[in-house]
């Protein structure tokens, strides 16, 4: 018996004969990069509408190619003027670029300003980036509750770095680390004594530590905090996070932080994290297709000069069978480390 999820799945030839006229058009679209389509994708999955699912089903199949880059910190660190000169420096490298802008919803009138893009006008007449403002609606963590899939259509669209700006954050909002590539936690003089740098919560996420402002004084000193902190840790990636100043209204310091981010894109690209958050992306579309974690694992990018094709017949991430999850999962690892790309692939809870 073939089972429902089984059925829902991609034909061998990459269209899907059954899928309706108007999801067909605007998928079609969303793949050719038409920025309309781009934002109406985004407000039907915000909508919660009906072809939301289906749409998201067919979008994660060409999904898993993008750089997420998380950008985090609290209110007033420059976090929006940031965004927009790392976006100016992924546009001359010639990399096509996804805003995500989120900002608080208030919890008085349910209304939110969405005035983060405004501080990125110099990016309004470029082609190569789209910027998408986003509300909280009411979640913590940082995020909003659909930015996980405004990642998956921009990913599909074709945007080669996604650049996920949070609202202002607390010690204890630290969702953007579970979705983004590479975290860049933005830190400004004056804002706590050495005991605060050591505290739990967000200063354990980041990948990148920015120091913005930084021709403030105290900048010298939350350098010297936060680098004393790294020294007491290490990484089981050997990944040791660089500390980086900024002044991000002039651009100082900018140039550096593109090419940290760069460096950690290197070795992102060949480690169990990149495949392991899109698995859970995968998982995360899976929960909403049939109320469960199938515990499955999604199979559709390139690692390391290799692409895994998925099970004939059936949507990646939606397998029949734990029994085929496990033995697509045992296929990848075995492909992935003969190619030299993959050294390790964990399955997170």
């Amino acid at each position: 018996m073939v089972s429902t999820r089984a059925r829902v799945g991609p034909c061998p030839g990459g269209r899907n004969p059954g899928m309706p006229d108007a999801l067909r058009d605007l998928v079609e679209k969303v793949l050719a990069g038409d920025r309309r389509a781009m934002a109406r994708a985004i407000s039907t999955v915000e909508d919660k509408d009906p072809l939301a699912l289906p749409l998201l089903k067919e979008l994660f199949t060409r999904a898993g190619r993008a750089l997420v880059v998380g950008i985090t910190g609290s209110p007033g660190a420059g976090k929006s003027t940031l965004v927009e000169k790392l976006a100016k420096e992924h546009r001359r490298a010639g990399a096509r670029v996804g805003i995500l802008a989120v900002d608080p919803t208030s919890p008085f009138s349910g209304g939110a300003i969405l005035g983060d893009r405004v501080r990125m006008q110099s990016l309004a007449n470029d082609a190569g980036v789209y910027i998408r403002s986003m509300a909280t609606r009411g979640q913590l963590g940082g995020l909003a509750p659909t930015t996980h899939d405004a990642v998956t259509v921009l990913d599909a669209a074709g945007c080669e770095v996604v650049l996920i700006e949070t609202v202002g954050v607390g010690q204890d909002e630290v969702e953007v680390a579970r979705l983004a590539d590479a975290t860049v936690l933005l830190l400004v003089p004056g804002m706590g004594d050495d005991i605060q740098t050591f505290k739990a919560g967000v200063m354990e996420i980041a990948d990148l530590y920015v120091i913005n402002k930084a021709d403030r004084p105290g900048a010298e000193r939350i350098e010297q905090e936060v680098t004393a902190m790294l020294s007491l840790t290490s990484r089981p990636d050997g990944w040791r996070p660089p500390v980086l100043r900024t002044v991000a209204t002039t651009g100082q310091g900018i140039a550096e932080l593109y090419q940290a981010l760069v460096a950690k894109s290197i070795g992102v690209r060949v480690s169990w994290k990149f495949c392991g958050k899109r698995f859970l992306r995968g998982r995360r579309l899976n929960h909403s297709a049939t109320g469960h974690s199938t515990g499955s694992w999604t199979i559709c990018w390139p690692i390391g000069g290799i692409r895994i094709p998925s099970s004939r017949g059936s949507l990646p991430g939606l397998w029949p069978t734990r029994g085929a999850a496990r033995k697509e999962r045992m296929a990848f690892l075995r492909s992935a480390r003969s190619a030299g790309g993959l050294t390790e692939l964990r399955e997170e809870a």
